[in-house]
């Protein structure tokens, strides 16, 4: 990607920085707010997704009005849309029950270790654990399929 704008990877940074600052500042980087969330004890945590849905939402409509490519990338804005399969469903499940059984999600966690949650370690362990037997068992599930007709 050596055609990207110089400050790209900067600009990624910074999103980062405003990402985690804005977890630990609403306190959505606690496993426990999360988890009194799914018990339906504190409904914090749908504000802050909502008003990011909101943002985002405002963003992705406006910006391909103003710009035909992305400024950093030169790539065109379009939809790219995900077919609602089986794979979507399981692994939402799974990603529910993980979410559920650790309090935490992705972003959160790094964010939360970022606040001296150094207990969040086991969780992104798991994560990266759980990621790659993904990526191992599709990886073999592609490759004991049979070859289409007509491929080389």
């Amino acid at each position: 990607m050596a055609d990207r704008h110089p400050l790209f990877k900067p600009l990624i940074f910074v999103g980062g920085l405003i990402f985690g600052f804005g977890l630990g500042f609403s306190h959505m980087a606690r496993p426990e707010v999360v988890l009194n969330f799914l018990q339906f004890d504190d409904l914090g945590l749908p504000f802050v997704m909502f008003g990011a849905a909101i943002v985002s939402g405002v963003a992705f409509a406006l910006l391909p009005r103003i710009r035909d490519a992305a400024p950093l990338t030169g790539n065109p804005y379009e939809r790219r849309l995900k077919p609602f399969d089986r794979n979507v469903l399981v692994g939402g499940a799974v990603f529910g029950v993980g979410w559920g059984l650790s309090g935490i999600c992705p972003g959160a966690a790094y964010a939360s270790l970022g606040t001296g949650n150094v207990t969040i370690l086991w969780a992104l362990a798991g994560m990266f654990l759980g990621a790659y037997v993904q990526g191992y068992w599709r990886s073999r599930a592609a490759g004991s399929e049979p070859v289409p007709s007509g491929a080389d």
